[in-house]
């Protein structure tokens, strides 16, 4: 689907340069365990919070399993924005094998 990547793909566009990564998850899934260098926006938050967001640069929104990161991917392409929901979320991520923090982290 067009405005979605894989966490290996979305692991390799952090790794290449300047991506802005949200977390649309609640504070105590992402106090738990999240990706290194995202910015937390509560899905409820992201309509006041999306002017924040560099128009120019790409997007990677990414939850607990892909559902409220597709929501948000959807609304914020429609709003003009590059965006790409992380298909499968943080249960995909971790199970491939990528890094958390904190060290001992967990996907809540």
């Amino acid at each position: 689907m067009d405005g979605e990547c894989t966490p290996t793909e979305a692991a390799a566009l952090l790794g290449s340069g300047d991506v802005q990564l949200i977390d649309v998850r609640q504070r105590e899934e992402h106090d738990a365990g999240r990706i290194a260098g995202d910015r937390l926006i509560e899905l409820a938050d992201l309509p006041a919070q999306a002017h924040t967001l560099d128009r120019d640069r790409l997007i990677l929104v990414y939850c607990r399993s892909g559902a409220r990161s597709a929501m948000a991917t959807t609304a914020l392409r429609q709003a003009g924005y590059d965006a790409r929901n992380v298909a499968g979320g943080l249960l995909d991520w971790t199970a491939a094998g990528l890094p958390i923090e904190p060290a001992d982290g967990y996907v809540a």
